[in-house]
């Protein structure tokens, strides 16, 4: 007997080839009728804010959960927090302080460079972390669906909770050199809340562009070494500034630079000796300035590249 071998079926008579083909415009037309969405799209701007505020519990917990670990193998653990800004101002005390002799005319000048040292730390640490928010969690990126500027966010945050830790220490060393708590003190709320927004602003900025040009977290190191010396942390520039040193437009940029500005404003805030005629004119009006531009700044964007964090 001669077996025989069903022949397979001809392509004009399988089933996928009665599917009616359609053009691209008649397809998203389709896709739109029943409510389907390309996967990955960018949100309208008022649709992403309410992503964002529908995960603030993540936000806060991962802010949280980061803040845990950063000190977990450590034997001191947590107290690192207050040891590292104090050990950082020590060490400008007695190199810019006692060697270059920089506290010549400043009063309170102990008070002065710890305020600096904490306050500084909280921008840079921010914007570090913010080179480290899409990278450092490329697999939470690639592996769930949720707005992307939860991580930024919440490192920023992180970074908050971190100087609120902090401040202990600060108002431990204000009390033993003499500054005991007055009403100014009060005014370091709004100053830490516009420097907060301003960070997170420049964080998320800056998550943005490593996220496609790693290369700039190998560069942030200098340039955030270069803003400090700029900016006063270790000196005044009320006194680096008197005479006919350095031209008005110099002077201008160093005075109302985001990161002197806020820094000034806590001193002026928690330092008895740290008068209102130490500020440039209209010091309050311009952080806010800067607060607002760089935060909403920032986050826009960040939102327009919402699409791309995790691709290729």
């Amino acid at each position: 007997m001669v077996s025989q071998t069903a022949a397979p079926p001809s392509p004009a008579s399988t089933p996928a080839q009665n599917v009616p083909a359609y053009a691209p415009g008649e397809l998203a037309a389709l896709a739109a009728r029943h409510g389907l969405t390309v996967s990955g799209a960018r949100p309208s701007l008022p649709a992403y804010i309410r992503q964002l505020w529908g995960r603030r519990h993540f936000i806060a917990a991962f802010a949280t959960a980061k803040l845990t670990a950063q000190y977990s193998q450590a034997k001191l653990g947590q107290i690192w927090q207050i040891m590292t800004p104090l050990l950082n101002a020590t060490v400008y005390y007695f190199i810019f302080g006692v060697l270059m002799n920089t506290k010549h005319g400043v009063e309170d000048f102990v008070p002065f460079l710890v305020t600096g040292v904490f306050i500084w730390t909280f921008t840079a640490s921010s914007i570090t972390a913010g080179t480290r928010a899409i990278s450092g969690n490329i697999g939470l990126v690639r592996a769930l669906h949720f707005p992307r500027a939860s991580l930024p966010v919440a490192l920023a945050l992180q970074q908050l909770q971190q100087l609120l830790f902090s401040l202990g220490a600060l108002t431990v060393i204000l009390l033993v050199f003499g500054q005991y708590p007055r009403p100014s003190w009060l005014l370091a709320v709004p100053a830490l809340a516009l420097q907060a927004l301003f960070n997170t602003g420049v964080s998320m900025a800056v998550a943005r562009l490593t996220a496609k040009t790693p290369d700039i977290a190998q560069l942030t190191p200098f340039v955030l070494r270069t803003w400090m010396y700029s900016s006063g942390v270790m000196w005044s520039l009320d006194h680096l500034l008197k005479g006919d040193r350095v031209p008005h437009a110099v002077m201008v940029a160093l005075e109302y630079n985001p990161a002197a500005l806020f820094i000034n404003l806590m001193r002026y805030a928690l330092i008895d000796s740290y008068t209102w005629a130490q500020l440039p004119p209209f010091a309050w009006a311009v952080a806010a300035g800067w607060a607002l531009l760089c935060g909403v700044a920032g986050f826009v964007y960040f939102w327009k590249a919402e699409e791309t964090y995790g691709r290729g």
